[in-house]
C-alpha cells in the first residue's frame, strides 16, 4: 500500500497518524517527487466516477487555472497535468489496489476499506 503524500498538508499527517494508530503498514512517498502515475490517477478516477474527485480544488494552482480552464481539458491533458503538477492532485492519494484508492482523508471511508474491507 502506498500513501502519495505532501509533508506540509495537516490532511495528509492526519491520515499517517491513523493509519498507524490502527497498525496499517504503507509506504510513505513524498507526491511531489514520485506523483502517481497516470494510470493510477486513470484508474482511480474510473473507481470513482468523475476526474473531480482527484482535484485538489483549494489549492493555489488549481485557483490559479481556473475551473472553467480545468473543465475544458480533456482527460488526457488533465491526467497529463495532475502528473507532471503534482499538487493538483487531492492529497492524501492512497492507492491500496487497482480496485481500491482512497482520496482525501475522511476517516469514516478509510475505516470501511481498510479495516472492514479486503479490497
Amino acid at each position: 500500500m502506498k500513501l502519495f503524500s505532501y509533508s506540509s498538508c495537516s490532511t495528509c499527517r492526519r491520515a499517517i497518524k491513523w493509519l498507524e494508530n490502527n497498525d496499517i503498514s504503507f509506504e510513505l512517498v513524498d507526491i511531489l517527487k514520485s506523483p502517481p502515475s497516470k494510470e493510477m490517477l486513470i484508474s482511480a478516477s474510473e473507481l470513482y466516477g468523475h476526474r473531480k474527485y482527484l482535484l485538489n480544488t483549494s489549492g493555489a494552482i488549481y485557483r490559479s487555472m481556473g475551473s472553467d480552464v480545468v473543465k475544458k481539458m480533456t482527460d488526457n491533458e488533465l491526467f497529463e497535468k495532475l502528473f507532471i503538477e503534482p499538487r493538483l492532485i487531492k492529497r492524501p492519494f492512497l492507492f491500496k489496489s487497482s480496485k481500491c484508492f482512497l482520496v482525501g482523508f475522511k476517516e469514516e471511508m478509510w475505516s470501511e476499506k481498510l479495516l472492514r474491507n479486503s479490497n
